[in-house]
């Protein structure tokens, strides 16, 4: 792996962060996620991806956030988290911004779509909780993401 990038990081970077290894309460089970990239995982609500360092709305994406809006659209009552993620490289602090770009860029889409502000949140996660844990492009691009959360 390439260490040289995370040396000059200051203490504010730590390889092994506390938590890093456990999964998220609010994910699914294995089986039922392995619907494959971009399709709705069992809330109807599928994942989008950017590429890297970039928070724009790439087209497959819009393609997930039309069919996200759609299944919106019949749930009136619920309203939901857009998180934000990360790959690991680059610093905590600058991912966490980036996180926070990618889920109010997110967000911004589907209000053009009609889904009301005010059944949504963004919140930041940054690199901290990766869906992949290795270190390579096949798993970083899974880890910079827009996940949606029923709340």
């Amino acid at each position: 792996g390439d260490s040289s990038a995370k040396e000059s990081r200051g203490t504010l970077v730590t390889p092994s962060t506390p938590g890093r290894g456990s999964i998220p309460s609010n994910t699914i089970t294995p089986s039922s996620r392995e619907t494959g990239a971009g399709e709705p995982d069992m809330s109807g609500l599928g994942d989008i991806y950017f590429d890297f360092d970039q928070y724009i709305i790439r087209k497959d994406a819009q393609t997930v956030l039309e069919g996200n809006a759609k299944w919106l659209r019949k749930e009136i009552g619920k309203s939901f988290i857009v998180e934000g993620h990360c790959d690991e490289r680059g610093t905590l602090a600058y991912n966490l911004v980036l996180g926070e770009k990618r889920a109010k860029s997110a967000k911004r889409y589907l209000e053009d779509l009609g889904i009301p502000a005010s059944r949504m949140q963004t919140t930041s996660y940054g690199e901290v909780r990766p869906f992949c844990k290795d270190h390579n492009e096949g798993c970083w691009s899974k880890n910079r993401r827009a996940h949606f959360v029923i709340q």
